[in-house]
């Protein structure tokens, strides 16, 4: 793994759901900028084995986020191995499809017990460390589904449009010696590029493409270094697609 010379270098960054697709690509992108990096997983053993190779043998760290005391344990785990923490980047996410008027309570949970309360709990864990410390970076990953209503996706739409009003909250409750911004993905495909519904976002796309794993990283990794200043933040990697 070649390392290109960033401020980011030695800092200890948790990457939340980081075996596959955007988290891994993330973990990737600031690994090779330096970062000390931490890849969470849930399920996902062996991708998370394969994403902390590719960042030079890093540490993986499993929980179920969507239990409370296991996101504890996975702060305090990560502490113990590392001694501090200076970024959190919560991309772990659940995505699922219905009408609304067949969304169930359990299928309400299923989405929002990962996409917007383990969100927050990782958010307080790693707060009530980086003020220990003296400062830290958050880096809450919402979408574009938060800026842009989905008729199929209600509830999705609604717990993270409820991330970003949470990293808005939170940069004032925790100003100023840490700092919690977002960045909102537009069209990041993975191995559904050729799907019907995925080719119509592309062809909306004032950009004309689709995005990158590595440009939304970019944009995690600007929030990371950046200034505390920059807070409460939301950036549209999106090619345009949330100016339509």
């Amino acid at each position: 793994m070649e390392t290109i010379p960033s401020n980011l270098a030695g800092k200890v960054v948790l990457v939340t759901g980081a075996a596959r697709r955007l988290g891994a690509g993330i973990a990737r992108y600031l690994a090779a900028r330096g970062a000390r990096v931490a890849i969470h997983y849930g399920s996902r053993a062996a991708e998370a084995r394969d994403t902390a190779a590719a960042c030079g043998g890093v540490p993986v760290f499993q929980a179920d986020l969507s239990r409370v005391p296991e996101i504890a344990g996975l702060f305090a785990r990560v502490e113990a191995h590392f001694g501090r923490l200076d970024g959190l980047v919560n991309n772990a996410a659940r995505f699922t499809r219905f009408d609304p008027l067949k969304i169930t309570e359990a299928d309400w949970d299923y989405i929002h017990d990962v996409n917007l309360k383990a969100t927050f709990f990782c958010c307080q864990e790693a707060a009530k460390r980086m003020q220990a410390q003296g400062g830290g970076r958050i880096v809450n990953i919402s979408s574009l589904g938060a800026l842009r209503p989905w008729a199929e996706h209600a509830h999705y739409c609604a717990s993270k449009a409820g991330v970003v009003m949470l990293t808005r909250a939170l940069a004032k409750a925790w100003a100023p010696e840490i700092s919690v911004n977002s960045v909102a993905p537009g069209v990041i495909p993975f191995e559904e590029i050729g799907a019907p519904d995925v080719q119509d976002f592309i062809r909306a796309t004032p950009a004309r493409r689709a995005g990158a794993a590595d440009e939304v990283a970019e944009a995690v990794a600007f929030f990371l270094s950046a200034t505390t200043f920059i807070t409460g933040q939301v950036v549209a990697v999106d090619g345009g697609l949330s100016q339509r």
